[in-house]
């Protein structure tokens, strides 16, 4: 199966672009990136049953996904080694940044930034 970004469709009304997913060119079968998958439902809760019609970058809202869609924008194929060390990368800029959010001890950002480097080692795990 390869790894690719797909948009996938909620209540036939919400398009969330950029989602990992696998994809089966022999069969045609789509799973959602495992590392993603329970991310992808808390948004599709965050919904409701009846949403309003829209288009969500996915990408824009998961640390992971933002790395993987750079990533294939840069080099087109996803590539292990490309990926973790753009993951790497994005993990050292945002301890970087949570090291002057601390001095500043402004705990909403600082939990914004555990949330993101969460996202971003749950995924570097299940990538490798």
């Amino acid at each position: 199966m390869n790894l690719e970004l797909r948009t996938v469709i909620f209540a036939r009304k919400v398009n969330i672009h950029n989602v990992p997913v696998y994809h089966c060119p022999d069969c045609g079968r789509n799973d959602v990136f495992p590392g993603v998958k329970d991310d992808v439902g808390k948004l599709v809760g965050q919904l409701g049953a009846k949403p309003a019609p829209g288009i969500i970058p996915f990408d824009e809202v998961h640390e992971w996904a933002g790395v993987l869609s750079q990533t294939m924008s840069r080099s087109g194929k996803p590539r292990a080694l490309d990926i973790a060390k753009a993951t790497e990368e994005r993990i050292d800029q945002l301890l970087d940044l949570l090291l002057i959010v601390s001095s500043l001890k402004d705990e909403t950002w600082k939990n914004e930034i555990h949330t993101r480097l969460s996202q971003l080692s749950a995924q570097y795990v299940s990538y490798r």
